[in-house]
């Protein structure tokens, strides 16, 4: 019998995340994975520890980096330096990077929340009376906080990112495996960002989001576009999860959860047959558009 891959699953099973269990989405899908890899699964902060004695390493809900920052970076510069296979790909533009490429693609012209990240380009957003100064490393909202105007000569710019406090109708997620989509969710209500319920997208909502998967050239992997639909009715780029996106899974049909177990086992396998998945991994910072 010949054998089978093994794969390194890293996940924070106890993450206490607003809103979604990551252990029970974890769950499921090793449960599943189990039936075509040897799997084993471990915490982020174990995973350079642990990596040498695995074919790949699969990052799922790990949490926000924030919160074991050295060994994530650890994790990142020995996957570089020994070749190590890991899914997501470390390559990724997007949150894997840091969030210092809204800036980018808000110069670029890209449909996004206008975003800053020095006080030179406050001419690139739109007038406001209040803003959101988030951190550039920042994910689950940790750190966010509301600007006034008046307020904004005294600001602290320093890892900062700045976006004009947006009005819209409500939060759209698309759910991609490689350049496939898979499924999509929206939450109706904006006080409550993790109530979801399915969307039905148009042609024109998923030409927006492979717009995105297409700039990040992930060839493999896991990727979450996160948008907002403004009063107005366009659709602006929240932001682009390509490290470890929540999936809410048990927000689908179970047709729906069963085809992107399907595709992500798929995509594993092909991931692994592709060669050594090595690339150029990129420092965290603002990535080129």
């Amino acid at each position: 019998m010949p054998e089978r891959p093994r794969i390194l699953f890293v996940t924070d099973l106890a993450y206490p995340a607003r809103g979604r269990r990551y252990g029970d989405e974890d769950i499921h899908l090793t449960s599943r994975l189990r039936e075509h890899f040897d799997l084993a699964l471990c915490h982020p902060r174990d995973a350079a520890a642990l990596m040498d004695a695995f074919d790949a390493v699969v990052v799922r809900n790990s949490g926000p980096v924030v919160h074991y920052r050295g060994q994530y970076d650890a994790f990142r510069r020995l996957a570089a330096e020994r070749g190590t296979r890991v899914y997501n790909p470390l390559t990724g533009r997007g949150d894997m990077a840091g969030k210092g490429y809204l800036p980018a693609l808000t110069a670029a012209g890209f449909p996004v929340i206008p975003t800053v990240d020095r006080p030179a380009d406050l001419a690139l957003l739109p007038p406001a009376d209040r803003y959101v100064a988030k951190p550039k490393d920042g994910a689950d909202s940790i750190g966010l906080t509301v600007v006034d105007r008046a307020d904004l000569p005294r600001l602290d710019w320093n890892g900062l990112l700045l976006q004009p406090l947006v009005d819209f109708r409500y939060e759209v997620s698309f759910y991609f495996v490689d350049d496939a989509f898979q499924y999509a969710l929206h939450a109706p209500d904006p006080a409550r960002r993790w109530h979801l319920t399915p969307y039905r997208p148009t042609p024109a909502d998923l030409a927006f989001a492979r717009r995105f998967i297409d700039w990040n050239t992930l060839d493999h992997g896991i990727q979450r576009i996160d948008a907002c639909r403004t009063t107005a009715g366009e659709l602006l780029l929240v932001e682009l999860e390509d490290l470890n996106p929540y999936l809410s899974l048990d927000a689908v049909t179970p047709q729906q959860r069963e085809a992107f177990t399907a595709a992500t086992t798929a995509s594993l396998h092909r991931f692994l047959a592709a060669g050594n998945g090595r690339g150029t991994v990129p420092a965290a910072g603002r990535p080129p558009v």
